[in-house]
Order: C-alpha cells, then structure tokens, then sequence
C-alpha cells in the first residue's frame, strides 16, 4: 500500500477478546468464534508513526463520520489532525492512523486461524508482503489488462492515456458493485381512494446484487442506471451481468412493477432525503433492462459467447421470460396515455406551486422541461421510444426461444405500431422546427416570483398565460430519442434535420459533448425552485451522449445522402467526449456525475462509478445494437 502522506485503515471487529495494540509489526489480535484467533501485521521499510482509535458502535455505515469528530475534536484541543491513541472499553472498530513522509510505502496483513507457532505466522505474514505481494499484484494487474484488451480491442482505437483512463472505469464499475437487504418503503396513498394522507408499508426483506452510480454519494440500486451499467458489464462476465439483472427482475410485485430506487439497509437510508424513500407503485423509470438485454441477444446471434455461456443465457431468458412480460405489460397498460400508442409518465405534482415546471423524477432526467401543466393529455415523446425498445427486445426472445404468444400481447404487432413513422410524426413532429417534442397542457409565460406566504417570504411559481394543448417547445435529449432508436429512416429529410439541431452549437454542441438542454431555451440553467439548481437543463450527461454517439454510428453505416455528415459528426463527437473526460480524470483523479457544458469540467457526485463508465464503450466503439 503506498501512501501521499497519511491515510486511515478501518478493521470490523464484531467481538473482542484478548484485544492488544502493539507498536511492533503486529498491530493488533482479537478472537472470533467463526474464523478463531486472528491477527492485523503492519510491515514497512519506512520510519512511520502510528496512531490509533477503538470505537463501539452498531453502525458500520457511518464509520468516516466517527473518525472525522475525532479529529476534528483532537484538532480543536492540540492543534494536530491525529488520532488520540485510546480505546473504549469494548470496541468493534479500529481505526488506524499511518503518518510517513512522502512517499511511502507500507503492507498490512489480515490473518485468521493463527493458532500456531510464531515462526509459522511469521511466514505466512512474509508471504503476503514485500515482493510476494508485489509480484501476485503485477500478476493480476498484467491479467486485468489482458483481458481488457481482449475485451474491448483499445489499443488499436485510442492512444494510452485514454486507454488508462478505460481500464479505471471499468474497474471503478466492478469494484462498486455491491450486496444490499432491506425493504422498501411504498406509498399507497396515490392508489387508494379518497385517501388523503400517507399510507406506508414495507416491500418484503429483499436483497439486491446490483451496480451503484457512486457509492460515496448514492449507494443504492437504480433502475433506470443499472441498464448503463450492465452494458459494460455483460461484455465483462456475462455470469455477473445475469445474476444483476437477475437480481432487479426478483424485486417485481404480482403487477409487474419494480421500485425504481432501491433503498435497502442503513447505508442506503443514511444517503437520501427522507421524503424521497417511498416508492409510489403507479411510478415507473426508463426501463434500460432491455438496452443490455438487447445486446446480450445480439451477441447470441453472432456467436460471441462460448458453448457454457450461450446455454446460460438461454436458460436464463427462458426463466425471465414471464417476469420480462409482466414488466413490458406494467408499461404498456399503465403508462398508456389518452390517445392510441401515447405514452406518459406518471408522478408529475400537478397541483405544485413552488416548481417553475413541475419535474418528472420517473422519466430520470427529473428537471427536464416538459409541459407546464400535468395532464393526462400529455404524451412523452422519450417513454414512447422506451416502450418501443422493450417490445423490440421481447420480440427477439420470443424469436430466439420460438415462444408463440396470445394475439393481444404480439410483441411483432406492437414494433409495427411504434415505429411506425407516420403515427409517430402525427403525434410528436413539427414540421417548422424539424423536431420530435413532446407534448401536453403547456404555456411558456411561467416564472418564478418572491410572496410572502406562511408567514415567510419564498419564491412561487407565476403563470402569465392560461395554458394550451400544443407541442412543448423545448430542445434537448428527448427530442433526439426517435433519433437514438434508429427509427428514422436513413434516407429522410427529418434525419437531416435532427443532424443539423445536434451539431448547431448555439443550441446543443460543445466542444465536451451535447449539451442537455438547448441554450435557447426558456429554462436552460433555470433553477426549478429557490434551493433546486439545474440538473438535466445544459449540463453533458454521459449516458445520453453514448446513446446519441452510438445512433451516429449507426447512420455513419446506412448508406443515404447524409452518412458522411452523420460520419463526420461522429467522429468529431467521440472525439470530444473522450478527450474531455480523459482530461478531468487526469486533473482530478475522478469520473464525473455530469459535465460543464461551458468549460467541461467534471460536476456533481464523485467518483461517479456508474454510466459515466460507459465511455470505455465509446473508446471501444462497442455500441448498442437495437
């Protein structure tokens, strides 16, 4: 372990018996009854100091907040950022304290069963340090990145400071990969009737393997994140990627619905405001399941998996098969909207006062614009297209698996319908604009202004014109998923238009990727209340950006008049957002939740270890195939 000037090591000890601190290179022993004695070796060739603390506490997952008061505290009393050297009398955590100039460089060893002689432990401890620890750790650096390379071939597509920068997403990726339990707390209150308050119960105890965005900042499942995730993963361990998704489809009630955020355990509860823990069963989130699905198939169908693996897979879809079509069914019939293959999303506050556009949480893209007034008029242009990449995957399990299915759940006929261009451009085009929009009850005359109300002053949402029922006039990612599903042909006038709106800089280029929001409109960087910034309203999302560079890709393939303007487009667009996020990673040692749209600095929560991975798949040119 090589340290920059100090660091701590935490050690777990659920029962203590026979515990000693020693300033030798055992640093301390205890018993258990599972693993028997045991015993924490520290070993160095450096003049280190050492310092320490024992804790009794039931809490593991606030473990950093216990030591930063004890520092705090040692600092306020002598002026030192060191731990006290004490104990209390039962403690189950040790908190070491390691102080070295720079650098350093130091082994600390965990042993278990150390019943016997002293020489023997000696050679165990020899074992695991030094140059023993040092050659099995280049053995399986050496091995992690061989099987990168086979992986995702980067050598021959970026230069070495970008391929670095891959090999540590895909790890941060792995190694956020985590074990969670608990229940989730739903609110039935928005499915009784004449319910006017709360009504909470419990999820039953569940347990979830899943990915995280960030641990440090949001360690819990998300439904809509994990289909990211899960498109690096799958290419990693097929084995791993079914067991999460696996996982995901175990958490569906008898309706077909998942909770959308998964907050299980202490850890979880710890890291989110408490009036967003209760998931509401009428909510649903994109369901990007099936983007990794889709290229799961895919892969079957070229023969990229071995014998054991394409068994696996097929197994697995013949199991998930009845759970996937509850999920598919949960969309279509709930999210349904009041016209013919409109959808929309459910869980808008149409009743708000104090949001300038009431969000959409269960879209994921939360303060993304939508209609001023929530209705049930409305129709999601994005939910439209999530819809439609669901039904395209069960259409391909139901061919891989030669299922035939009931004529009302033709998964072919459903394809047909959505993607139909006709129906589609009816419903969301506009022709002025050459756009796809969304739309609902809708004004752009809103406006945020100070009252006084409740006896304090507070800034609350102002309408200026009575709304109408239009297209909502706002540019963005969701104009551009019709674009994103591959659904316009090659040869179309509108595929030039949406080529001509995603390059134009004075609304969605940069030179760091697209921008969320165009800057041309109303609310672009707009906060939505007085405490709630702009999240999806400009800021570069990683995610939205892989989808938008992978429909590139696709359309720099299809012969027609504007594949080498898709072409150039897209080279010019990997180009960016590799660049960029390379330069942020070497700068700051992090991927990032989102990016500047300005400069392109990283933003938000790090290290954001979830989709923002996904531009190893950009380096790799490995894209979703739909």
């Amino acid at each position: 372990m090589v340290g920059t000037g100090q660091f701590g090591l935490m050690c777990r000890l659920i029962s203590r018996e026979n515990l000693n601190i020693r300033e030798s290179s055992l640093l301390a022993s205890g018993s258990r009854t599972d693993i028997g004695n045991w015993q924490l070796h520290l070993k160095s060739t450096d003049d280190l100091k050492l310092h320490y603390s024992g804790f009794h506490t039931p809490h593991f997952h606030n473990l950093s907040d216990l030591v930063e008061e004890n520092l705090a505290s040692q600092t306020r009393k002598h002026g030192q950022m060191q731990l006290p050297d004490s104990s209390d009398d039962s403690p189950n955590v040790l908190v070491f304290q390691i102080i070295g100039g720079f650098p350093f460089t130091t082994d600390i060893v965990f042993i278990s069963a150390t019943n016997s002689e002293s020489s023997r432990v000696e050679k165990r401890v020899n074992s695991l340090t030094g140059d023993s620890l040092s050659n099995e750790l280049k053995y399986k650096e050496q091995a992690y990145d061989e099987k990168i390379e086979k992986i995702f071939n980067l050598a021959e597509k970026v230069d070495s400071e970008s391929i670095s920068v891959g090999k540590a997403a895909v790890g941060s990726l792995l190694g956020a990969i985590g074990y969670f339990y608990g229940q989730s707390k739903i609110d039935l209150s928005r499915t009784l009737i004449h319910s006017e308050h709360a009504a909470y119960i419990s999820y039953w105890p569940a347990e979830l393997y899943t990915a995280v965005p960030c641990r440090s900042t949001f360690p819990r499942g998300f439904l809509w994140d994990e289909g990211f995730h899960q498109l690096v993963i799958w290419r990693w361990d097929i084995q791993i990627s079914l067991d999460i998704i696996g996982h995901w489809l175990d958490l569906m009630n008898i309706d077909g619905w998942i909770p959308r955020e998964q907050i299980l355990g202490a850890e979880a509860l710890s890291r989110i405001p408490e009036e967003y823990v209760p998931q509401h069963p009428t909510n649903g989130n994109p369901p990007t399941l099936f983007l990794a699905l889709n290229g799961i198939i895919n892969g079957l169908k070229n023969n990229e998996f071995n014998v054991m693996d394409r068994s696996e897979i097929s197994l697995f879809l013949e199991r998930a098969f009845g759970r996937l079509d509850a999920w598919f069914q949960w969309y279509n019939e709930t999210q349904s909207g009041e016209q013919m293959s409109s959808y929309y999303w459910r869980g808008r506050d149409n009743m708000t006062t104090l949001q300038l556009n009431p969000q959409t949480l269960t879209s994921g893209l939360d303060d993304y614009p939508r209609a001023s007034h929530p209705s049930s008029d409305e129709r999601h242009l994005d939910l439209r297209c999530w819809v439609l990449l669901a039904a395209q995957c069960m259409h391909s399990i139901e061919e891989l698996l030669n299922k035939e299915t009931k004529p009302e759940k033709n998964y072919g006929s459903t394809v047909k319908l959505l993607s139909d261009l006709e129906i589609l451009n009816e419903m969301h085009f506009d022709d002025v604009h050459g756009a796809y929009f969304d739309f609902g009850n809708h004004t752009e005359k809103v406006q945020l202004k100070w009252k006084e109300l409740k006896a304090r002053r507070q800034l609350v949402r102002e309408v200026l014109e009575r709304p109408v029922l239009k297209l909502v006039p706002q540019i963005g990612y969701v104009n551009f998923f019709p674009f994103m599903g591959r659904i316009i042909p090659s040869g179309s006038w509108i595929l030039e238009k949406q080529l001509e709106l995603i390059s134009n800089r004075s609304l969605l280029w940069t030179d760091y990727g697209l921008r969320s929001l165009a800057k041309t409109s109303s609310l672009y960087m707009k906060y939505n209340t007085e405490h709630e910034a702009p999240y999806w309203r400009g800021t570069i999302w990683i995610n939205m950006n892989y989808r938008v560079l992978s429909a590139l890709h696709h359309y720099s393939e299809e012969s027609g008049p504007y594949q080498e303007k898709a072409k150039t487009m897209y080279k010019e667009l990997r180009s960016n957002l590799i660049r960029n996020m390379v330069h942020n990673y070497q700068q700051t040692g992090f991927l990032w939740e989102q990016y500047d749209q300005v400069n392109g600095k990283g933003k938000g929560a790090h290290p954001f270890t979830g989709w923002t991975s996904t531009v190893v798949l950009m380096m790799a040119e490995a894209y979703d195939i739909i």
